[in-house]
């Protein structure tokens, strides 16, 4: 149903219902375009003989609806001129500057009867269960046409532009350079990367990204604005710098649906629900990879991922006890102060979120974001600063040329 996705953000678990939304809808109603109006704009149902308001499983779904009347501006012209020229030979003299304003005027009140009208819809996703506001607009410019309207019609709607802790040019750079995109993604084939400087070059991949090359772009000071991706291997998407999510596409798992014997409103009412529960799932890892959003601090992990990235170390450690305790070995690992204890026979779990990474890289024999994540259940932004950490003390490298991380400390046998 979405092909572009311009993400706004609402308060979680706000109170907004079906019923006040349509009240307030109502006023800015679509009613069709008169002889006279270049240009209508308002809400209109998203179904046939359906509400304002389309509500599926507390999801809603808008629809803006604009008339346009075609009236190029050449032909204005050129009609004028022509009147212009018998206005010329019947006074003697030709038009001025303010006569010509005046008669383009006159000229296209005249032609706006018989101009063509062309409609349009803009779809408008609500969730108010997460805070989702999303507009299918492949500009910004459109969706800020959309958003105006929409606040005019429902006072004080707390409505915000969705910001994340990390630029999504240097977080996509740092992907491609890395080729290790973030747990749930993968990089597709296309990308766009341009240069900084004022020369403002710029580079398109179309279905080819090679990684030596585009780390090369990369060196010389390119930055990634644009970047193909797959999510779970359900949705593909562009993200652009803009933090815009553009050409939308459900893939094959998605598509592929059997409806049984459900009619056209059933089937519409089961895709938008499936639509919209896989886009906030969707959203939410998109804003996760992006080091979180802007307005929310990281205080520490609730307690659900706290204990999932326990045992997820605890895993991690078990699996350097059972290689050891194959050769009937322990070993120590000291680093900053802090030592951690292994082949001791029983599964050790470190005593930190810090320690936790460290076990994780180490089982895993690599250094990478992603890797961090997966395991420890956090965000970019946290897993990235706990491999910096690494680096300081010795534990991991700096990025090679092949924008990997060296594993630099190992694990004495004793």
């Amino acid at each position: 149903m979405f092909k572009n996705l311009q993400v706004y953000r609402l308060p979680r678990n706000f109170g907004l219902t079906p019923e006040a939304l349509e009240q307030a809808l109502a006023s800015q109603a679509f009613t069709p375009a008169t002889s006279m109006d270049l240009l209508r704009q308002g809400w209109d149902a998203p179904r046939r003989d359906g509400a304002l308001v389309h509500a599926v499983g507390g999801q809603f779904l808008l629809q803006l609806k604009s008339e346009k009347k075609l009236l190029p501006a050449s032909v204005i012209t050129q009609v004028a001129a022509a009147r212009a020229l018998e206005l010329e030979e019947a006074q003697g003299f030709a038009p001025g500057k303010k006569a010509m304003k005046e008669l383009k005027e006159r000229v296209a009140d005249e032609l706006l009867p018989r101009a063509f009208s062309i409609t349009s819809t803009t779809n408008v996703w609500i969730d108010p269960v997460h805070g989702w506001l999303v507009v299918d607009a492949a500009s910004p410019a459109k969706a800020d046409e959309v958003i105006k309207l929409l606040l005019k019609a429902v006072d004080k709607l707390p409505l915000e532009n969705l910001r994340v802790q990390r630029s999504p040019v240097a977080v996509m750079t740092e992907w491609l350079q890395a080729d290790d995109a973030p747990a749930g993604f993968t990089v597709d084939q296309d990308a766009v990367l341009c240069a900084t400087g004022e020369s403002k070059a710029q580079v398109a991949y179309k279905r080819g990204l090679a990684a030596d090359d585009v780390r090369k772009h990369i060196a010389a000071g390119k930055q990634c604005t644009r970047l193909a991706m797959t999510w779970r291997d359900k949705i593909s998407f562009v993200l652009d710098e803009s933090l815009a999510i553009k050409s939308v596409k459900a893939l094959d798992v998605l598509v592929n649906r059997d409806h049984g014997t459900a009619n056209d409103d059933e089937r519409f009412d089961s895709d938008f629900a499936m639509m919209t529960g896989e886009f906030s799932q969707m959203l939410a890892d998109i804003v996760e990879a992006l080091g979180g959003e802007a307005t929310v601090s990281e205080p520490g992990e609730p307690a659900a991922p706290r204990a999932a990235a326990r045992a997820s170390a605890t895993r991690a450690a078990a699996g350097i006890n059972k290689l050891l305790a194959e050769d009937g070995a322990t070993a120590t690992l000291t680093y900053g102060g802090n030592t951690l204890s292994f082949g001791d026979g029983a599964p050790h779990e470190p005593a930190n979120l810090y320690d936790q990474a460290v076990a994780v890289v180490l089982a895993h024999r690599r250094a990478s974001i992603s890797l961090v994540q997966r395991h420890l259940h956090i965000g970019y932004n946290r897993a990235a600063r706990l491999l910096e950490q690494m680096e300081a003390k010795g534990v991991v490298g700096q990025y090679n040329q092949n924008g990997e991380r060296l594993v630099i400390c190992s694990i004495g046998k004793s």
